[in-house]
């Protein structure tokens, strides 16, 4: 029975914090204590057999994902709410000469080396974009709470700025879908400052916003774009500009992190630490810009970079299966986390993979996923199928179809930006 899998991905490429390399399967590991709660402190454990796997194939399996070159450093496997298998790594010569050749900085190959060299489950792992499923939920969570109606509320509920002109239309399912149609935002190296992108390529992940003080007021201070203009960011400007069209854009998501602020009074890490990380375990912690006198002192980033372990990051993925946060005898935010699983297409800040394609070209069932920059993931598998599992992560959006298998092998190329199928292992 291969149902009810959560694949949690995590290629790490640039940004990740330090501890010793292991490389293990789960049931050799003897420190982990059993819960009795569906939000484990730490996962009981599992070997692969005892839940239907094969050892063997799981360990080629994880071999293929592991290969010098793929600069994975951590992944793991939950089924049935345990671990069932976990590997990690420190990057290879081979990646950190990568790394120094392709870097514009004056970096060596020890530099790298040093940074990346040691992995565990204990390692810090930045999110990039994976951050943005979070914040959905938080909206969800808001949304439940009564600080915010419904993500069909007017964004300018909260977002007083925009009531005064045509932004006013704006809802907050626009900003969760990115569709919102305003332009997304580019950071200029040269002069350090946010402005407007000057291509596709620049705006092609998000924007590019990381590093710049004071995003906030750049990304609520756009504009909307016109329709049947061509701009430079989209499609390369070869196409005119589509009303409701999907752009995607980082600042959508930290214009919702700002509706949170806004509708709770509280900025989303202090209300992501009572309202979510404390009620599944986790420890996270959200990177914030540069501004001083944004929310205490400065604006989370929550389009990006929350810092957590693989197996935290796997507690997230496991109550979205699970159908919501387990609270005593109540289940909480069902209706969102229903929404989130019932999606056909990008939505509410998550991806989604086709897990069974049919004859007519078309997808009968879906996994859901998130993805950042370079190589986060955590997907779930929330199929009805009794014996079949797929998953793969090829660069276009459709998946593959592999029949009885799960496939997991996947590689990233040089820049971190593009993902290719390797090949499936049956299990």
């Amino acid at each position: 029975m291969h149902e009810k899998l959560i694949l949690s991905f995590f290629l790490i490429f640039i940004v990740s914090c330090g501890g010793s390399s292991i490389n293990n399967s789960a049931e050799d590991s003897n420190d982990i204590t059993q819960t009795l709660s569906p939000h484990p402190l730490v996962w009981d454990l599992a070997s692969p057999e005892s839940v239907g796997m094969n050892s063997s194939l799981l360990e080629e399996a994880f071999d293929y994902a592991f290969k010098d070159g793929s600069f994975t450093q951590a992944a793991l496997i939950i089924k049935d709410g345990k671990l069932i298998y976990e590997r990690y790594r420190g990057i290879t010569d081979n990646e950190a000469n990568i790394l120094t050749s392709t870097s514009s900085s004056n970096s060596d190959q020890s530099f790298y080396k040093d940074l990346f060299n040691q992995r565990d489950k204990d390692s810090l792992i930045s999110s990039w974009s994976t951050a943005k499923s979070f914040t959905s939920f938080l909206i969800g969570i808001a949304i439940e709470s009564g600080h915010i109606n419904s993500i069909d509320d007017y964004a300018s509920n909260y977002i007083q700025e925009w009531s005064r002109d045509d932004r006013s239309s704006v809802t907050v399912k626009d900003l969760l879908d990115m569709r919102s149609g305003l332009v997304p935002i580019c950071f200029n190296v040269s002069s350090g400052e946010l402005g407007n992108c000057l291509n596709s390529s620049d705006s092609a992940s998000g924007g590019n916003i990381v590093y710049a003080n004071d995003q906030l007021t750049k990304c609520i201070n756009r504009d909307l774009a016109t329709e049947g203009l061509k701009y430079p960011w989209y499609e390369n400007g070869t196409n005119e500009y589509i009303n409701g069209s999907f752009v995607y854009s980082n600042c959508d998501t930290m214009v919702l992190g700002e509706i949170i602020f806004r509708a709770t009074g509280q900025d989303i890490q202090t209300y992501a630490d009572y309202n979510l990380f404390s009620k599944l375990n986790i420890e996270a912690f959200w990177w914030k810009d540069y501004e001083m006198y944004g929310q205490s002192n400065g604006n989370y980033l929550a389009y990006c970079c929350l810092d957590s372990t693989a197996n935290d990051f796997a507690k997230f993925g496991y109550m979205l299966l699970l159908g919501g946060i387990s609270d005593g005898n109540t289940q909480k935010y069902t209706s969102y986390v229903s929404s989130i699983k019932n999606l056909t297409s990008y939505g509410l800040k998550f991806w989604t993979i086709c897990s069974k394609p049919n004859s007519n070209s078309d997808c009968d069932e879906f996994v859901i996923s998130t993805i950042g920059f370079d190589g986060q993931y955590i997907i779930v598998d929330k199929t009805s199928s009794s014996n079949t599992l797929t998953i793969s992560y090829p660069s276009n959006s459709q998946g593959v179809s592999l029949g009885n298998s799960a496939s997991f092998a996947i590689a990233i190329n040089q820049n971190g930006s593009i993902f290719t199928f390797i090949e499936s292992v049956k299990f």
